[in-house]
């Protein structure tokens, strides 16, 4: 599968990802083989932080 490209629908998928399946966003991209690093970068520069606490982008 891949990622949506439209960085408000990647925001809700992975959210809904971390909160339905995936105890870490480790977990999650390690599953769907994508760069930890790479996903932060783009939900970023959309102006989304990951808060590891809640364990969600806002």
């Amino acid at each position: 599968m891949s990622l949506p490209q439209d960085p408000f629908m990647l925001l809700s998928y992975i959210n809904t990802q971390l909160r339905d399946n995936y105890e870490s966003l480790e977990e999650l991209c390690a599953s769907l083989d994508i760069d930890k690093d790479e996903l932060i970068a783009k939900l970023s520069s959309a102006g989304f932080d990951y808060m590891e606490a809640i364990k969600q982008f806002k």
